[in-house]
């Protein structure tokens, strides 16, 4: 296990998350701003994928696990990409669709940012998310990232949201006071 929230933890992929995770990157309504939602290859490569992030860059995308049922329904966690700044840490994220609107995005992006800053020496993180992906602009804003600039990545037009490390050390004292 690598990240505990209140409902979730987030671990490594495994092999046997394939099922599951096909659930979610196989679903094209998940997947629509995707070019395209993955096949059963495409799902057994993104696993491969993640796992070799782990070894080769200390991190990637991982499972989001619902502690109430130990239901695997999504990844989250910060992976390294090339941007038109050079390489920077990304807070990627996918939900299951019956799992949309309860939060589980907002918090597992949230636990990842902690992450992130805490172990590797970044002054900022991004998200690219497509401009007319509402719902995961919406999440990037709640966890307080901004639009910083806009790009065409992998072909395609992308907002870069982005948060520095003081924004979000600001950000998350502010919410511990409020509590």
């Amino acid at each position: 296990m690598i990240l505990e929230t209140p409902r979730l933890f987030l671990r490594p992929f495994t092999p046997s998350d394939f099922e599951a995770i096909y659930a979610v990157i196989g679903d094209p309504l998940t997947m629509r701003f995707y070019p395209a939602p993955y096949d059963k290859q495409g799902t057994l490569d993104w696993i491969e994928r993640n796992l070799r992030r782990y070894e080769e860059d200390g991190t990637s995308l991982h499972a989001v696990v619902l502690k109430s049922n130990n239901q695997m329904i999504g990844d989250c966690g910060p992976a390294w990409q090339q941007t038109d700044a050079g390489r920077e840490l990304e807070i990627g994220y996918h939900i299951r669709r019956d799992c949309w609107g309860h939060g589980y995005a907002t918090e597992a992006a949230k636990a990842a940012m902690t992450y992130a800053f805490k172990n590797f020496a970044v002054d900022h993180l991004i998200s690219l998310i497509r401009p007319e992906n509402f719902p995961s602009r919406r999440v990037a804003e709640k966890n307080g990232l901004h639009i910083d600039r806009e790009i065409d990545w992998k072909g395609i037009r992308h907002f870069v949201y982005a948060i520095t490390r003081d924004e979000f050390a600001h950000r998350t004292s502010h919410d511990s006071q409020q509590l």
